[in-house]
């Protein structure tokens, strides 16, 4: 119903809706954001790890900080765990939300903003002191009709902003960005220099490493060492770092901070060590899927995809393949093996071939299953997913196993009795998310950790 009324309602009556809404929110709950520092992170892929490790930073100079991100609610030192499967809610919830934390005495609050919740003014009339930048790539495409209205609603945030402007330097988009005047601008990055921009404050990683449990990196001679994985999450030190700066909080104090965290939950989390390891991570976009499948390839020593080499769209067991071939024979162990789906039916349906193809491109063996299918065929998703195999070119050297199964928990068991000893499992596309949404609005409580654990054990039970 909802659906057929904003087809038929004209679009500046839909925003005046919306942007009424945020109006009367800020009145009821009496301009809260006056009362706090506000720090709002935008980007595609890496705003609740880029939130916490601020939220880290901030506790550690002492301050009193509140959280809103897609994992959980958090004044001080009560949290709730965020159930409404938004990451960033309502206007009326985040203007509440604010009120406690004044309320409470928090200086900071730290949220994740999304471009969906810029698109309905949900950003507006909220106090911001500083717009964070993690990076930008295509999602949300079919609901903005396009990159860039995607990359627009995101600048909304930077335009509302004009204290300090944090961004991504290495991000093909960070030009946009930085027009966006503001008192104080700061920029990170791994790769780029300083731009010749006089008025950026320029924080660069060197000498990185990646390792099998920990990221090391160098900012002005000092050691940072951060008990996450992959290169991503240099990235996403380096802004909340860079936020740290833009505070005045001493730089002992964010590499004191950041290397206590003991993990973002959902987030490359290692659920199985032994004898083969199973992550389960949030990855739902391409650009994400892809840095996962590269950070495990890497830090584990699989084969690297090469240039041409991709996959064959060859079904589990089908055409006589044998049950334990992989696609290189010279490489036996171990084998990277992949449990995706595509997040939100409905929606955003041009990247489904494209994970496919990734997932092609670096697993040896995949199982296609359901994630949050909501109102669209879930066997419909699950092969528009499958056809991204079939775009890529035929190579002897790689052959990708895959299966189909409908059921989520099926699938995860299905992957943990196809891994051995030094084989790793990588789940993907819901990390802590707690439920599964279905059709009419119905949803199961899920948690993809739990049924790893649980199936891991009903399968060491039997032998």
């Amino acid at each position: 119903m909802m659906k057929f009324f904003k087809k038929i309602i004209p679009l500046f009556i839909i925003n005046w809706y919306h942007f009424s809404l945020a109006f009367l929110g800020t009145i009821i709950y009496r301009f809260p954001s006056q009362k706090l520092k506000v720090i709002g992170v935008t980007g595609t892929n890496g705003k609740t790890t880029v939130v916490e490790m601020i939220a880290k930073i901030l506790e550690e100079a002492d301050y009193k900080v509140a959280v809103l991100n897609s994992i959980k609610f958090k004044i001080g030192g009560k949290e709730l765990p965020n159930e409404l499967r938004m990451t960033m809610p309502g206007r009326f919830f985040i203007q509440r939300f604010l009120r406690q934390a004044a309320d409470a005495h928090c200086q900071y609050a730290v949220l994740e903003v999304t471009s969906e919740g810029i698109k309905q003014y949900r950003h507006r009339f909220i106090d911001f002191e500083a717009a964070v930048l993690t990076n930008l790539a295509p999602e949300h495409i079919e609901a903005h009709k396009g990159f860039e209205n995607y990359k627009k609603a995101k600048g909304k945030l930077f335009e509302a902003t004009k204290r300090v402007h944090i961004i991504n330097l290495d991000d093909n988009n960070a030009e946009y960005f930085l027009q966006f005047p503001a008192k104080e601008k700061f920029g990170y990055g791994i790769r780029k220099q300083e731009l010749g921009i006089r008025e950026i404050k320029f924080i660069k990683a060197e000498n990185i490493k990646v390792e099998k449990d920990k990221i090391s990196f160098l900012i002005h001679n000092s050691l940072f060492q951060i008990p996450l994985l992959g290169e991503f999450n240099v990235y996403n030190a380096l802004a909340a770092i860079s936020v740290g700066i833009s505070r005045g909080i001493d730089s002992k104090i964010c590499k004191s901070a950041v290397e206590r965290i003991e993990g973002i939950p959902g987030r490359m989390e290692l659920v199985i060590s032994e004898p083969f390891k199973v992550f389960v991570d949030y990855a739902f976009t391409p650009n994400a899927l892809q840095k996962v499948y590269e950070t495990l390839s890497g830090i584990f020593n699989f084969p690297p995809p090469k240039a041409g080499f991709k996959s064959t769209r060859i079904p589990l067991g089908s055409y006589g393949i044998p049950e334990g071939q992989i696609r290189n024979s010279k490489f036996q162990k171990p084998k990277l093996i992949c449990v995706l789906g595509s997040c939100g039916g409905g929606r955003d349906k041009w990247k489904r071939p494209v994970l496919g193809e990734i997932a092609a491109k670096y697993c040896d063996e995949a199982i296609l299953t359901n994630e949050d299918p909501y109102d669209e065929n879930p066997l419909k998703i699950m092969e528009d997913i499958e056809s991204g195999f079939s775009q890529i070119p035929n190579s002897k050297f790689q052959i990708l196993k895959y299966e189909k199964i409908l059921d989520r928990r099926e699938a995860i068991r299905k992957a943990l009795t196809l891994a051995k000893k030094g084989d790793i499992v990588i789940i993907t596309g819901k990390g802590c998310e707690p439920s599964i949404c279905l059709a009419k609005g119905k949803r199961i409580p899920w948690d993809d950790r739990k049924a790893v654990k649980e199936e891991f054990r009903k399968l060491n039970q039997k032998t």
